[in-house]
């Protein structure tokens, strides 16, 4: 009998220590706790001399993808969460109706427009002024010229935008909404994602492993460069056979940890790589933390 109860013992344990470190890493609870003694405005120890392109940033694909079931959710921390927790890197589909740019995953309404967004976001840079936050907007192709006027008829003459193609220092930015221009969006710095591949469908989590180191290895090398350079490490398998069951969040609890503990191989390194974006589904606050530790000062 003792024997038994310290098996049980053993497993309850083991699997209480898995259940700690899986959450650090992928969040689904949309709960953020933020520990006492951490400081929001990580930025303020980029120096202001260093462009943009030279510090690494987390970031959440499809950021404001919180509804719509499982095949469209992406996140669980709300926008001013993510912003809290480390998050200088947003990534918007928007689909314009009426005049007003609402926020949408696939078909499905995420519950804001892009100036909900936009004012939200502006809210969180008038506290913390030596923040910058980077945004992709994205728009279906038929759509490109209305999204680009409604953007620039929401941002008038406010300088609190970067909008123009030029790599920005650190010093330029503080406090201010970076746009980064892409495909069908044409404000701002131009995008660039290593491999072309972005959030592919996933069928299988190591290959899915193995296409994001590739993309790391090509974002360190074009790094400091005139473009922003992002790697998505989101997936899912949907309208695939094989990946039917490979949610967002089922690959994001796969990938989390294992993209934490590969991330982590270079904290040892006094000069440690430059990676650009990195955006990403359901990250734990520790997660963020570590790409944001990738940057040395």
């Amino acid at each position: 009998m003792k024997a038994a109860h310290k098996c049980l013992l053993f497993h309850f344990v083991l699997l209480s220590v898995i259940f700690l470190c899986h959450g650090q890493y992928f969040n689904d609870k949309g709960k953020l706790v933020l520990p006492e003694s951490y400081k929001i405005p990580w930025m303020a120890k980029v120096q202001d001399f260093l462009t943009l392109s030279l510090v690494t940033i987390p970031g959440t694909h499809d950021s404001m993808a919180l509804y719509g079931g499982p095949e469209a959710e992406c996140q669980a921390f709300s926008l001013m969460d993510q912003l809290r927790a480390g998050i200088r890197f947003l990534d918007l589909k928007v689909f314009g109706l009426g005049g007003t740019l609402y926020v949408i995953k696939g078909v499905a309404y995420q519950h804001s427009t892009l100036k909900e967004v936009l004012d939200t976001v502006q809210a969180f840079l008038s506290e913390y002024k030596t923040e910058a936050v980077l945004i992709e907007v994205r728009a279906d192709s038929f759509e490109k010229i209305l999204v680009n006027e409604l953007v620039e008829g929401l941002i008038g003459s406010d300088q609190h935008y970067w909008v123009t193609s030029g790599m920005p220092t650190m010093g330029q930015v503080r406090g201010k909404i970076v746009f980064l221009q892409k495909n069908t969006f044409t404000l701002g710095i131009p995008l660039i994602e290593p491999d072309g591949t972005g959030s592919q469908k996933v069928t299988n989590i190591q290959d899915k492993d193995n296409r994001i180191v590739k993309q790391l290895s090509q974002a360190a090398e074009a790094c400091g460069g005139d473009n922003a350079v992002l790697t998505y490490t989101s997936g899912t398998g949907f309208g695939s056979f094989w990946g039917m069951f490979l949610t967002p969040k089922r690959v994001a609890e796969k990938v989390n940890p294992w993209l934490n503990q590969y991330l982590r191989q270079f904290f040892p390194n006094q000069h440690r790589p430059c990676l650009g974006i990195i955006a990403m589904d359901f990250p734990g606050f520790d997660l963020i933390q570590d790409v944001i530790n990738l940057n040395t000062w």
